[in-house]
């Protein structure tokens, strides 16, 4: 038996860019990506803590410092300057699970940088 576990957690950032007419994704600054081991593609859920939209979606890997983008359908829920939290899961065995430690990060709300 597997069970689903926080795996990366980018606590309070703000959203920086909005593209409705993309085709989908959150686009994340490369630092905040390998400081929590997220990778592109990957599936993440975006909880939004100006308006309590949640969606899941998947990461692009940004190319600006502090880089946040809501893009596709999903700009039409969230907005430039939202506060929002990033988080990834990963299956494991309960006994796996035990002892792992979620990669989590805590932005500066301001700049996005850790």
């Amino acid at each position: 038996m597997f069970i689903e576990v926080l795996k990366s957690k980018i606590h309070r950032v703000k959203i920086t860019e909005s593209d409705v007419d993309y085709i989908g994704s959150i686009t994340i600054d490369p630092v905040l990506m390998r400081a929590t081991n997220m990778i592109a593609g990957e599936k993440v859920q975006v909880l939004n803590l100006s308006n309590g939209e949640r969606l899941e979606t998947y990461i692009i890997e940004g190319s600006k410092s502090g880089q946040i983008g809501i893009n596709g359908p999903a700009a039409i829920k969230m907005n430039i300057g939202d506060l929002v939290i990033i988080v990834s899961y990963a299956s494991m065995s309960p006994k796996d699970a035990s002892i792992y430690k979620p990669k989590i990060i805590f932005p500066n709300v301001t700049n996005n940088l850790i």
